[in-house]
């Protein structure tokens, strides 16, 4: 078979744009970063790195003795101790017998709960909203299935100790923009590399559905122009799988004796996709949307996963009746209609809930606010959803979604030693996390913002 022609690099007008665009001001871009990297790279540099140190291998068995420890999958235990080994847990009782280098670590009167787990978000992968070089989450082009998101994370982004001193411990990152984005990674809140971090290296391809609202802003051009546009774009989305669908089948007869073909990065990464072995993430939050993206989904014969908001407790059957679990992408955002109720996003979970579906709750995709993630829980929870779904909705759920369950999500024998230690509930705003430990790792729990906080109670005192 001939090798497929390339249409996002003949036929993509923005990457035509962007071609054009690169050739009128390549000198003056090269001197304005020269510049720029020269007055205020040690300004960036400073305030992206973290000073946090990551911590080492888990060295020897540790016991958290006399805590609340709710496990989530299996109820609440008084005085129990957690052991873990080797980044293990290795067990979870009451009387339990200990090796005899165990560090015992006294949690009584403290609650023990797995860490908290985030997605998707695009944490490690932006900055500074103000300083462009800092964002990493968006690669030019409309398809670009082959970006992966994890060999783009800073390790030393302050939001990694901010999102864990509340407890979150782990995150699905994504790319973002265009059409077909490309794949997201689970990482761990802690490591001195990006590898080090990696839990997952590619979890999920992820697609941006068309919106379906038309709206009378000059900047968008015409109505007719915006259907226009969205109508090419979904062919663009099919053309897309359908190339590398056929890239795929000529790969396979020349693996089976047939003509060479030559290999493609981008066709290549959604073999997986195509054969069901990942999950496509869609975003859509339009009910028009939603519709649209399930009937492509069944038509491609590919694993979906919805992540939205506004209207998907609007096709809940739908999504029920397909199986297909949904990620809440947020629960703190206005109505998406000025005559609907104030609490609809609030009551979205709830809905959800009721009809049976298989969901997790988000923040938003974005990375400085993923330390509210327990919050937008909370207030689903305020809200109807029963209070112990609310806490699986950021902790089991999203394991189970991002098919990590196995190890993460819960306190059992045999998963990641990935939890946290906690005045009380971490869905209520009050309560502290007091210690954080993953894959068996104690980490630093400190922050930007407990440093300011420190500074500043020292203020008051010296006020005195």
């Amino acid at each position: 078979m001939a090798a497929l022609p390339r249409a996002s690099l003949g036929t993509d007008p923005s990457a035509k744009t962007a071609g054009t665009w690169w050739k009128r001001t390549a000198v003056p871009l090269m001197f304005l970063l020269l510049v720029s990297g020269l007055a205020f790279g040690p300004l960036v540099h400073e305030a992206a790195a973290s000073k946090q140190k990551p911590a080492g291998p888990q060295v020897q068995p540790i016991a958290l003795a006399g805590g609340t420890v709710h496990t989530v999958s299996g109820g609440v235990i008084e005085g129990a101790t957690v052991l873990f080994e080797s980044g293990v847990i290795t067990g979870i009782g009451t009387d339990l017998a200990l090796p005899e280098n165990t560090r015992v670590i006294d949690v009584t009167g403290k609650h023990v709960y797995p860490g908290l787990i985030a997605a998707p978000t695009t944490l490690g992968l932006t900055e500074i909203g103000s300083v462009w070089a800092t964002h990493d989450n968006i690669e030019t082009g409309n398809v670009t299935p082959s970006v992966r998101a994890v060999t783009a994370v800073n390790p030393d982004s302050e939001y990694f100790p901010v999102a864990r001193a509340n407890g979150i411990l782990t995150a699905l990152t994504m790319p973002g923009g265009g059409l077909i984005s490309g794949l997201s990674g689970l990482i761990a809140m802690d490591g001195w590399t990006t590898e080090g971090m990696t839990l997952v290296a590619t979890v999920g391809l992820h697609v941006r559905w068309p919106s379906y609202r038309v709206r009378d802003i000059p900047s968008l051009g015409s109505r007719e122009d915006q259907i226009k546009d969205r109508k090419a774009a979904i062919t663009r989305l099919r053309d897309a799988f359908r190339e590398a669908r056929a890239y795929m089948i000529a790969k396979e007869a020349e693996r089976d004796g047939g003509p060479f073909h030559p290999s493609d990065l981008d066709w290549e990464s959604m073999i997986p996709v195509l054969r069901k072995e990942l999950p496509v993430f869609i975003h859509a939050s339009e009910e028009k949307q939603i519709h649209a993206a399930i009937d492509w989904a069944l038509a491609e014969d590919l694993r979906i996963v919805l992540v939205g908001g506004a209207d998907v407790w609007r096709v809940a059957d739908r999504l029920k009746e397909n199986d297909i679990p949904v990620i809440i992408g947020a629960v703190h955002y206005l109505p998406a209609r000025r005559w609907e109720a104030y609490d609809t996003p609030f009551t979205n979970a709830l809905k959800l809930h009721e009809a049976g579906l298989a969901f997790c709750i988000g923040e938003g995709g974005g990375a400085s606010n993923v330390r509210n993630l327990p919050y937008h829980a909370a207030t689903a929870a305020a809200y109807g959803l029963p209070k112990e779904e609310a806490l699986k909705s950021v902790t089991l759920y999203p394991a189970r979604i991002l098919g990590v369950e196995d190890r993460l999500g819960s306190l059992e024998t045999g998963k990641d030693a990935t939890l946290i230690v906690t005045t009380g509930d971490p869905l209520e705003i009050m309560t502290q996390v007091e210690q954080a430990f993953i894959q068996g790792r104690p980490v630093d729990i400190s922050s930007k913002h407990t440093d300011l906080y420190d500074k500043y109670r020292t203020r008051l005192e010296q006020m005195k």
